[in-house]
Parts: structure tokens; sequence; C-alpha cells
């Protein structure tokens, strides 16, 4: 089936994970998933932690984890800028067991140093990036 591509870039403060065309992304708007097509109208909205979908336009889907930023849609061009994005299948499942032992540990035990609403978004984002990583596999 064809389908329209447009051009999509999804950028980290440290690196380009994508860029390339695409016929689809999918995204977890702070107030709900979306989806961006070909001729999607212009906006600018924040995502949150979640799952990003790529269909590439061989048909072919990616899926990333993320952790928030923003998505902005203009003329055929999609950019994101996320504070982290990892591809399903570079996600380190042993760091990320970690990350998810530490802040339930925080959670469980917090103390006067402890930042409780830190240590719930770390567990959060360590969730997501397991989340990402067994659904891929």
């Amino acid at each position: 089936m064809y389908e329209k591509a447009f051009s999509l870039e999804i950028i980290t403060p440290t690196r380009v994970v994508f860029r390339d065309e695409a016929t689809s992304l999918s995204a977890p708007g702070v107030l709900g998933r979306f989806q961006i097509l070909y001729d999607h109208a212009p906006f600018l909205t924040a995502i949150g932690i979640g799952e990003l979908k790529v269909k590439d336009k061989s048909g072919n889907d990616t899926i990333y984890a993320t952790s928030g930023g923003f998505v902005e849609v203009s003329a055929n061009k999609v950019v994101v800028l996320a504070d982290a994005v990892e591809k399903a299948s570079e996600i380190d499942v042993a760091r990320a067991q970690a990350a998810r032992t530490r802040a339930q540990e925080r959670l469980h035990h917090p103390g006067p140093d402890i930042d409780v609403e830190r240590a719930r978004a770390a567990l959060a984002r360590a969730l997501n990036r397991l989340r990402i990583h067994d659904k891929a596999t």
C-alpha cells in the first residue's frame, strides 16, 4: 500500500536518533497518544514518558522509549526534540532494572534527602524502558 511520506527528525541533546522520511509517527502526548500522517495540521505539543512508534517509507515499524520532550509539525516536516530516546532493541535491560530497583528503594524508604517526585519519575522512566524492550522482543 502506498502512503505519502513526511520528513522526520528525532533529536536528543546528545544525538540525532532518526533523520529520514516516515509515513507515520505515534507519540505519547501529555494529554494522550496521537499520530502524525502526511499533511497533518501544523502544531506544537509536549510528549511524556512512553512509546514513540515510527513507520518508515518501507512500511517497517520501529519502536523507541522516550522520557518526554516536544513535537513540532509544520509543512510535512516533523521534529521530535526529546529528553531521551532509545530504540527498543538497544535498551540496556540490566541498567533499566537497576534504575527500577533504586527508585523503588527510594520510594519504599524515603529519607529526608530523598526527592520523592524525582524517584517517582525515575521509576516511571525505568518501567517504560523495560515495557518497551519486552514489547519489541
